[in-house]
């Protein structure tokens, strides 16, 4: 060893004459290039070869500025290392005090005198939606990852979060993306009554193959060589694999819906089901609603979302091109590698009264709870929906069962600048808006409210449904759990992708992502949510989730200003 060391040194002194010479003419070269050629940027005009450096650390700034800058997004990193820590499954205890003290106005939970045992918490926390429907959906924790669709993220993650969702009672929302097979990738087929899905069998040629390729690489390659033999078509990542009858699987749209399953099958987490203006999944070759198709599709979904508005993205949904794979093509029903852009608006949302119209019709062709996401920025315009479903419910007519309200604050993968956290009231202001509203038109028992944006912890959860949430959606806290580190290279317009193979579609980065693994860590951060939320409600003597609210908080503002009462400072702040 030694003598290799010195033999590489003597090598590296022989020759050190030419890295100088070489050094010094690619030095040379570039100023040429940059201050008598190039003519793109005026700084390498004036500062040839330098004047790179500015690029350079502009290019690293946002990758590393969560490891050498303060927490900007949240009140404390402190609550992104808690989702890392719970995802991993590892003690979430801190010493001395947060890394960056809370400053500005903040929700402080109110402790009891007489605080309870964990014990004594009631274990169930369950929420009902659509109690009156000939199926209601019971969500086993009020806790809903928020959409995000197949395509924004990749085949793999959403076969991770439907790992998670399998195992861990997380309820699944599709996304604007439609149902794909990923979100079945838990699906265990019944091959004596499995007319609605397209099956191919296995061969011995092919069994043979994917067992020389698991022992050899991994169960990826496999699966890989194993496809490639027995379909070799642009679309053979649609079919899942079965581990237990060695069948690849995809379901047959086009079966009679006759042959579709009679109930949700028990292996599939519970799902939401996303439609949005694209009405992607649901729609013909015209591309508009259809009815059949939608009921094929409720055959494995617990409730239906109607997208109007997300967070940031008060425009239709974006995909970029690149993330249009012949896959994505396949379940969206949309050219491959083009960019696919939503409507800005819901076509059965016209008025507000169609819209209410429109979530009739679904319930009555799911049997199941139908409810509507919104942004909210006004008031009226709350107060006008509440008096439209109001009407319909003394009229006798069905209204809706929930109502999403999402943060202006909330996050996208891809959404204009100018519309990020400009359009929309954060959080806690939406929330309590639409809690209060519903209340002064009496039908807040009738509909149930999740609330969305920039949740984490389980601080952050107890306080949203102290303030009217009965469920909470939550989208980054998954997605940190399930391996993102927040690189912000999700949308696919940019030069750069997804790094960890989480939001891409990119081959090479897909397949570094281990589907088992962060399925695992998902659920992990799920369970430790609920665990740590049970340990806030018996620090504040409640027993049930069902009992919080707005009594069980404090507010201090910028001023230091402490407000016992909530709706005094709400009334004061918001004037309704």
């Amino acid at each position: 060893m030694e003598d290799l060391l010195h033999g590489s040194w003597d090598l590296f002194i022989d020759f050190i004459e030419f890295f100088i010479l070489a050094g010094i003419f690619i030095l040379v070269h570039m100023f040429i290039y940059d201050k008598y050629v190039q003519r793109k940027h005026a700084l390498l005009i004036n500062y040839p070869v330098i004047g790179r450096m500015r690029y350079l650390f502009e290019a690293l700034r946002e990758p590393l500025r969560q490891y050498f800058a303060d927490e900007k997004f949240y009140e404390s990193k402190d609550k992104v290392d808690w989702v890392y820590k719970a995802a991993k499954d590892l003690p979430n205890y801190q010493s001395f005090s947060v890394n960056q003290p809370f400053s500005g106005s903040r929700f402080v939970i109110k402790h009891s005198s007489s605080v309870l045992n964990e014990e004594e918490v009631d274990k169930d926390t369950s929420v009902v939606f659509g109690k009156d429907r000939e199926h209601p959906f019971t969500s086993i924790t009020p806790i809903i990852r928020s959409a995000m669709s197949d395509g924004a993220l990749s085949p793999e993650a959403v076969r991770a979060f439907s790992i998670a969702g399998a195992t861990s009672d997380l309820t699944i929302n599709t996304g604007e993306g439609s149902l794909t097979s990923n979100h079945l990738f838990t699906l265990k087929p019944d091959l004596k009554n499995c007319n609605y899905l397209e099956i191919v069998k296995k061969t011995p040629y092919a069994e043979f193959m994917f067992k020389v390729g698991d022992f050899f690489f991994n169960r990826k390659v496999a699966l890989k060589w194993y496809r490639n033999i027995l379909l070799n078509k642009s679309t053979q990542n649609t079919y899942i694999y079965d581990t237990a009858s060695h069948v690849l699987f995809r379901v047959n749209w086009n079966a009679p819906i006759e042959e579709f399953p009679k109930e949700v099958p028990e292996s599939l987490p519970n799902m939401i089901f996303q439609m949005s203006s694209g009405l992607y999944g649901v729609r013909d070759k015209e591309g508009n609603f259809d009815e059949l198709r939608y009921q094929k599709t409720m055959k494995f979904c617990r409730m239906t979302e109607i997208k109007i508005a997300q967070g940031a993205k008060q425009t239709g949904g974006k995909l970029a091109a690149a993330k249009v794979t012949a896959d994505i093509a396949y379940y969206r029903g949309v050219p491959e590698g083009e960019n696919v852009f939503s409507p800005n608006r819901f076509p059965y949302a016209n008025t507000t009264e169609e819209l209410l119209e429109f979530v009739e019709r679904l319930q009555k062709l799911s049997q199941k709870p139908v409810g509507f996401k919104i942004v909210i920025s006004d008031a009226a315009a709350v107060e006008e929906l509440a008096e439209a479903i109001l009407k319909r419910k003394e009229a006798g007519k069905s209204i809706p069962d929930f109502i999403t309200v999402d943060s202006g604050e909330g996050g996208s993968a891809t959404a204009p600048l100018e519309l990020m956290e400009s359009v929309g009231l954060t959080t806690n202001n939406a929330l309590y808006v639409l809690d209060t509203i519903l209340k002064q038109y009496k039908i807040r028992k009738d509909i149930k409210i999740i609330a969305s944006g920039k949740i984490l912890t389980p601080d952050d959860a107890i306080i949203t449904m102290c303030m009217g949430a009965d469920a909470i959606g939550i989208a980054r806290g998954f997605m940190m759990s399930g391996g993102c580190i927040r690189a912000r290279m999700c949308s696919g317009f940019g030069s750069h992708v997804c790094p960890v193979g989480l939001a891409t579609q990119d081959e090479k980065k897909r397949a570094s992502y281990l589907v088992v693994k962060e399925g695992k860590e998902i659920g992990n951060y799920h369970k430790n949510l609920i665990k740590s939320m049970k340990v806030v409600l018996a620090v504040m003597g409640v027993k049930s989730i069902k009992d919080l609210d707005k009594k069980h908080l404090t507010f201090k503002n910028r001023n230091g200003e402490i407000y016992f009462d909530i709706d005094l400072y709400f009334r004061q702040k918001l004037h309704i």
